[in-house]
């Protein structure tokens, strides 16, 4: 029985797992690496894993699984999905105090001697039965917005990248908390055990604001709830394969020498990570077989590759990345975690947002479309969006066809489909300048709160005790915004 609950008392003491299992004569050791022997009787024993709530979910789950193609720097919603004509109209006037209202500003624009109002260069069209207006710069997004479920009124309240990215990903400001996809795999556990049930996916070769692999964490999790990352080189995953030299024999009688030394552990250190250093070397041992094939991109059709488009016959590339999300998410991982970076256009911004969309729209649309053709998308929640928003007037000079914007954490917006979320909806308004928000605020907090309910967890009730005090995602805040839920 596992001492973390996620509700009830303190942990209790008493006869641990490993140590019923030493008594009765098997040993954990030869239960974790038993496959080295006899993979078909380990894979019998072993299985997916559950989390600790185990089949007792507080409500009924609308999702098993989840995309999240994160837009690392703060994609502006004037240009995307908040359609603001007033601001072509007023194109150079002084952002009005009416507006700003006093709120802060970053030390980039902060200073400047004024605030030109900045409407965007690029058109917006409605779209779908919904006529949804979604910007022309995202013309593959246009066609399956009747699937979307579009929120324009998210809100947070960090200023500067660091914290912000920290707070989407893991519910606080400073860094050490567990991640999204740790509380998941944590909660709900595992739908298979040849891979990991959390992975994440980066594009290479984007130059901005960085991101650290305590961004996909465990935090003061135990470690085996961490993302693992696979990566488009030879290795997808780093240290997995045997180093030259070694034989798969030599491996075994490492392995075999290892359980020894880990069941003396035991007795030392105690069973918490000593068990999740040997469910790790176990899921290193399958991975070595199953990753290889998920990572092989040749048996996809030509109809696929022309529906993603031609960049994901490139590995690392974000249309890449998300065909490869579909394929994980079809052989049950849990959570798929995609970061595309590029997106803090503090200057030349219709450039540069030009070249981002270019690069996300049609593959970002076509993981919907494949997921629905699947039967994926309804099980499957696929989310889109930045840790804050931009704002309506211009950082740096304001010309005829170039302009920059801040951040701006008070107003933005992002897009869900599938996983129980309700399909050709908008939810919440912005004022006329995109600037704050009038009507259906979701707050951080607000939005993982929902994304909990969708998979029938309250986020009141999955918590850790840690430090002597129980601690969730959600912290001591949020509510579940229904008007999501389909």
């Amino acid at each position: 029985m596992s001492t973390h609950h996620c509700t009830g008392d303190l942990p209790i003491a008493g006869l641990s797992r490993r140590a019923l299992l030493q008594r009765v004569g098997l040993g954990l050791g030869g239960v974790a690496l038993a496959e080295l022997v006899n993979p078909a009787a380990a894979r019998a024993l072993a299985g997916p894993t559950p989390g600790v709530l185990g089949s007792a979910l507080h409500h009924p789950a609308r999702a098993k699984r989840v995309i999240y193609l994160f837009m690392a720097g703060g994609p502006s919603q004037m240009e995307t999905l908040d359609y603001k004509p007033v601001l072509r109209e007023r194109n150079g006037e002084q952002l009005p105090d009416s507006v700003r209202q006093g709120q802060r500003l970053t030390g980039m624009s902060g200073n400047q001697a004024s605030l030109p109002l900045a409407g965007s260069q690029f058109g917006f069209s409605r779209a779908g039965r919904s006529g949804t207006w979604v910007s022309d710069l995202l013309p593959h997004t246009a066609r399956v917005v009747d699937e979307l479920c579009v929120v324009r009124s998210m809100y947070t309240d960090a200023i500067n990248h660091d914290p912000a990215i920290t707070f989407f990903q893991t519910g606080s400001q400073i860094a050490g908390r567990p991640s999204m996809g740790a509380w998941m795999h944590y909660g709900l556990g595992t739908e298979t055990d040849e891979l990991p049930a959390f992975v994440v996916l980066i594009t290479p070769g984007k130059v901005d604001q960085p991101l650290y692999s305590r961004l996909w964490g465990s935090g003061f999790l135990p470690s085996q709830y961490q993302g693992v990352q696979f990566r488009s080189g030879k290795d997808a995953v780093l240290y997995l394969a045997n180093p030259a030299g070694v034989t798969a024999q030599s491996r075994r009688a490492l392995l075999d020498r290892l359980r020894d030394l880990q069941a003396e552990a035991a007795v030392q250190i105690g069973e918490a990570e000593v068990d999740a250093r040997i469910g790790q070397y176990e899921m290193a041992y399958r991975m070595q077989a199953s990753v290889p094939g998920v990572m092989d991109l040749s048996g996809e059709t030509a109809e696929t590759f022309t529906l993603y488009g031609e960049d994901a016959r490139k590995p690392g590339t974000f249309a890449a990345n998300c065909l490869l999300a579909r394929r994980l998410a079809e052989r049950g991982v849990r959570f798929i975690q995609l970061y595309h970076q590029g997106w803090d256009q503090h200057d030349s911004l219709p450039k540069g947002i030009e070249r981002q969309c270019r690069e996300t729209d049609q593959a970002s649309a076509a993981l919907v479309t494949d997921l629905k053709r699947r039967g994926l998308l309804d099980d499957t929640l696929v989310v889109w969006g930045g840790e804050f928003g931009r704002t309506s007037y211009s950082q740096g000079k304001l010309t005829a066809t170039n302009y920059g914007r801040d951040h701006h954490p008070r107003c933005f917006s992002m897009w869900m489909a599938g996983g129980g979320v309700k399909a050709g909806y908008v939810h919440g308004a912005t004022d006329d300048f995109g600037y704050n928000i009038v009507d259906g605020g979701v707050h951080v907090h607000d939005f993982h709160a929902t994304l909990l309910r969708l998979f029938g967890v309250d986020h009141e009730r999955l918590t850790y005790l840690h430090q002597g005090r129980r601690f969730r995602l959600t912290d001591v805040h949020g509510k579940v915004v229904d008007a999501l839920l389909a």
